[in-house]
């Protein structure tokens, strides 16, 4: 099951090829945001982009459901820290299965998208 993003959240344009993100499961922007790289406080200022229009952190995907991309150069995984490779990946693929649990969820909060780590580092940096 695919659900469309939140109304307000419709007609996101990719900045990169031109064409629709339709779903938050296809969403680099909301990918980022749910593994803690796009704060919430700006995410409704950042440009959107399908993940695989975002190949340096697409590459970091492994499961079975996921095409694999694959980056020439530098940012190539096969030429980074292997311990980084390995952590990146980890976190990278749980915050796209998390992307896919939100289209099956209704009504959850967007504070509720990020990782449980992501939710309680965002908690912690409030409290202070």
């Amino acid at each position: 099951k695919e659900t469309n993003m939140a109304k307000c959240d419709e007609g996101y344009i990719c900045g990169v090829c031109g064409r629709d993100v339709p779903s938050i499961a296809q969403s680099d922007l909301y990918l980022r945001y749910v593994i803690g790289l796009v704060d919430p406080e700006v995410l409704h200022t950042m440009s959107e982009r399908h993940i695989g229009c975002n190949p340096k952190l697409a590459q970091f995907i492994v499961t079975d459901q996921f095409e694999p991309v694959t980056v020439e150069g530098e940012w190539c995984k096969s030429k980074l820290d292997p311990a980084y490779v390995q952590e990146r990946e980890k976190l990278v693929t749980r915050g796209w299965h998390r992307l896919q649990e939100l289209c099956e969820m209704d009504g959850a909060s967007i504070l509720e998208f990020p990782l449980p780590e992501v939710v309680q580092a965002l908690q912690s940096r409030s409290e202070t």
